[in-house]
């Protein structure tokens, strides 16, 4: 604080003197000498100033003057049907699953039915991990559950990891969730017709 006043008392008798010699000239050079004392002398000020001197009766703060009414604060909270509607409405985009009953929004999964399929697969996953280990899997790994027999012919297997599962399989969880999604490459020369419509 003291810095910053001795730097402001230092800028006002500098432009104190440049204004003084650009009207009156020079001032004589004892009054020079004097004055350059004056001005850097290291000693500090004798006057102290107190933190009530520079604050004096008080400082205004940002804060609110008057109450905010009922009317204002449900505003800000609840909107105004004119700018901007903040109310809670219903949400009319539920419908049932047709698996499992549960209430789910539109376009989006049913969560109950993902949680099922999500801890079955993490039962398969431990599975693979105790069976195989955590090496990397280079072959195909085959899931089987109890009382399920092998449908193709033993070339099928060649080459492939076997994980069986000692439980029945869930009448929800069907084979064609395990099977690769990608579809070979196609060697016909035929070009689907297409914009039609």
């Amino acid at each position: 604080m003291m810095n910053r006043l001795w730097k402001i008392v230092d800028l006002v008798k500098h432009m104190e003197r440049h204004f003084m010699n650009n009207f009156f000239g020079h001032p004589p050079k004892e009054l020079a000498a004097i004055y350059v004392h004056q001005t850097y002398s290291k000693t500090a000020p004798t006057k102290k100033y107190s933190l009530k001197d520079l604050i004096g009766d008080g400082y205004l703060m940002a804060v609110p003057k008057f109450r905010r009414t009922v009317e204002k604060r449900w505003k800000r909270k609840f909107g105004s049907p004119d700018y901007v509607w903040k109310m809670i409405v219903p949400n009319k985009n539920i419908k049932v699953c047709q698996e499992c009953g549960h209430h789910h929004e539109l376009g989006r999964l049913c969560e109950n039915c993902y949680k099922r399929i999500e801890n079955e697969t993490k039962l398969i996953k431990d599975k693979i991990v105790e069976k195989l280990g955590n090496s990397p899997i280079d072959k195909e790994v085959v899931i089987l559950y109890e009382n399920e027999a092998p449908e193709q012919k033993s070339e099928f297997w060649n080459g492939k990891r076997i994980v069986e599962m000692k439980k029945e399989r869930p009448s929800w969880f069907s084979k064609n969730l395990l099977q690769k999604s990608t579809q070979e490459p196609s060697d016909s020369k035929d070009v689907k017709p297409i914009d039609l419509a």
